[in-house]
């Protein structure tokens, strides 16, 4: 991202949901310009929130923002109350950040019945008012399909980035940078994200189908005696990614590490990368494995346990808020 004039930066007051208060101040921590807000997170007795925006009356004029983590159906509802509510405040401008979209990857119908939740979620955020200021700008961070930007209405504008040079940036630090090779583990990966790691040699893997097995093959590319990683939007039960590094290294890589943007693990599914399947210790554990703290739930889970390595979004969304 290119320096903004001085004359051109602005303040921002940052609000932010429970979940995250650690990378709302590493956010804060990254620019003088950016000043924490505070919101009263409190529940009736029913369990339907209660909420209180602090100094509501003095943010009119500011630059407004709002740090979002919809980790769960349960907490969403309470942060779209405020999020439908911080522009209505005669703010200059309002920025909502959420860094990880949710339902991204239910984002098509594939036969009639299925909801495509993705839609509905861009549907949801396309209703935010506008300010004084204008549309509501939303940042989301490697959302899971590129033509899920055009679920968004014309009220809110999207602001699509990527946390991959954060993978950059820490892969030229390492010891053997020079024998990187990266790899995507599907053809819908490779689309996503080979124009944003071109200058590496690249290993493309497949995934098919028999019954109800989804079997990973080498479809091109040789990681032969070097250090692949694999690169993906998100993970889940990490499946696909175990897979795909038990074929890399029968073809002779010397070791497999991965990263994805959104570390979801639901079920604690990050268990299976650090024991026996997986560890830094382990003969055929993956040598690391990058995520952002865009999923705080599973930052505060692998904290200090290896393979896992945090790489912040910090800086970028600080940067981010002053487009």
């Amino acid at each position: 991202m290119g320096e903004l004039n001085p004359m051109h930066k602005k303040q921002v007051l940052l609000f932010y949901c429970v979940e995250c208060e650690e990378l709302a101040r590493k956010v804060a921590a990254h620019s003088q310009l950016i000043t924490l807000q505070s919101i009263n997170w409190r529940s009736f007795d029913d369990g339907f929130p209660n909420l209180y925006i602090n100094n509501a009356h003095d943010i009119r004029g500011q630059h407004v923002a709002f740090l979002a983590s919809f980790s769960s159906p349960a907490v969403i509802f309470e942060q779209l109350s405020v999020i439908y509510n911080l522009p209505r405040l005669f703010v200059a401008s309002f920025t909502l950040v959420l860094p990880f979209f949710p339902t991204g990857s239910f984002e098509r119908m594939e036969e009639e019945g299925d909801v495509a939740t993705a839609f509905t979620m861009a549907r949801i955020l396309s209703n935010i008012p506008i300010s004084r200021g204008g549309p509501t700008s939303v940042v989301i961070y490697d959302i899971h399909a590129l033509q899920e930007r055009f679920y968004f209405g014309d009220h809110v504008l999207p602001l699509f980035e990527t946390g991959i040079p954060l993978l950059k940036q820490r892969l030229h630090q390492l010891p053997d940078a020079e024998k990187i090779v990266v790899a995507f583990p599907d053809d819908g990966a490779w689309k996503r994200f080979h124009k944003l790691l071109d200058h590496f040699p690249t290993v493309i893997c497949t995934k098919v189908r028999e019954g109800d097995k989804r079997i990973v093959r080498l479809k091109e590319g040789n990681p032969a005696d070097c250090h692949v990683v694999i690169v993906d939007d998100l993970v889940q039960s990490g499946g696909t990614l175990i897979e795909c590094q038990k074929v890399l290294l029968a073809h002779g890589a010397a070791k497999v590490s991965a990263y994805v943007t959104h570390g979801v693990f639901p079920k604690s599914s990050w268990e299976r990368f650090t024991g026996k399947e997986g560890g830094r210790d382990s003969e055929k554990g993956f040598a690391y494995f990058w995520i952002t703290d865009s999923c705080p739930n599973t930052v505060k889970a692998i904290e200090n346990r290896a393979p896992f390595e945090v790489l912040s979004l910090a800086g970028s969304i600080a940067d981010a808020l002053q487009i």
